[in-house]
């Protein structure tokens, strides 16, 4: 049987693993083929183990399983030129763009680095510049096509809320993220009313912690520690600590799919309640 997505084409970023890895398969499994791009190095600021080209390469497995195609390429989305080359070169392969999903992120808010001003810098330059500069390499295809589409930006309940609940927890790293997933929220609107006329609907998800390497990770049991009180800001009125990322999937396949035609300009919280205690 069909997926609601056969004959489309899903660009994700941050696909070699945790939320974007589970959103390529996901929405493979629905019948769309997959641009996917990670940048698969470290960056220096960020104190926990970043993906590998290893990672990607499962994620083009996974995807090619379920019997979609997959160009599958690394790239940095702070790199607009980059970005616009994997974009052209998946486009030329696949045939057409519908959905992009703004996925690609980072969590500096670990080890002593975090206190460095690189740390908000990188945090900025990946979650808000990497989000703007990943829509407008996306958006010329989308246009195109005069068919409409769906931009789903994975922002944070830190885009909703302060995670930071005392001075201990105060770091640059996570000022640098909750600015950066704020700050996409702004996008989103923007994005959202200028582009409803050609039916291109434009939305946010914002999840709690997630069961991915960003959060299960040495430097982030060590801050969990050494300052319990710190994360009490992740503690979420329904009994759950961390969401699976294939909850936020299920988000992204509502929002994109035929249940989400009416739907643009919203912060989705996928959060157990945060957004409202």
């Amino acid at each position: 049987m069909a997926g609601q997505f056969e004959g489309k084409v899903a660009f994700i970023t941050g696909a070699a693993r945790g939320q974007g890895r589970s959103h390529a398969v996901r929405f493979a499994e629905e019948g769309a083929d997959i641009i996917a791009v990670d940048l698969c190095d470290q960056i220096a600021s960020v104190g926990y183990p970043m993906s590998t080209r290893e990672d990607l390469d499962e994620t083009v497995n996974l995807v090619e399983k379920t019997g979609r195609r997959i160009v599958a390429e690394t790239g940095d989305v702070r790199d607009f030129e980059r970005l616009k080359a994997i974009v052209a070169d998946g486009v030329a392969e696949l045939g057409r763009l519908d959905f992009v999903l703004a996925n690609a992120g980072i969590l500096p808010g670990f080890g002593e680095q975090r206190h460095e001003m690189a740390a908000f810098d990188d945090s900025v330059a990946v979650l808000l510049n990497g989000v703007y500069y990943t829509i407008e390499a996306a958006l010329p295809y989308l246009l195109s096509q005069d068919e409409g589409g769906a931009i789903v930006i994975t922002s944070s309940t830190a885009g909703l809320n302060s995670l930071c609940p005392t001075l201990t927890s105060q770091s640059r790293g996570m000022a640098g993220y909750h600015a950066g997933k704020h700050g996409v929220v702004g996008l989103m609107r923007y994005y959202a009313t200028s582009l409803a006329e050609k039916n291109i609907r434009v939305n946010t998800v914002h999840p709690t912690g997630v069961a991915t390497p960003m959060i299960l990770n040495e430097g982030f049991a060590e801050l969990v520690a050494e300052h319990p009180e710190d994360v009490t800001g992740l503690q979420a009125p329904l009994p759950v600590e961390l969401i699976d990322p294939s909850d936020v999937s299920e988000a992204m396949v509502y929002l994109c799919g035929r249940s989400g035609r009416y739907i643009t300009g919203i912060t989705l919280p996928v959060d157990g309640g945060i957004s409202v205690k």
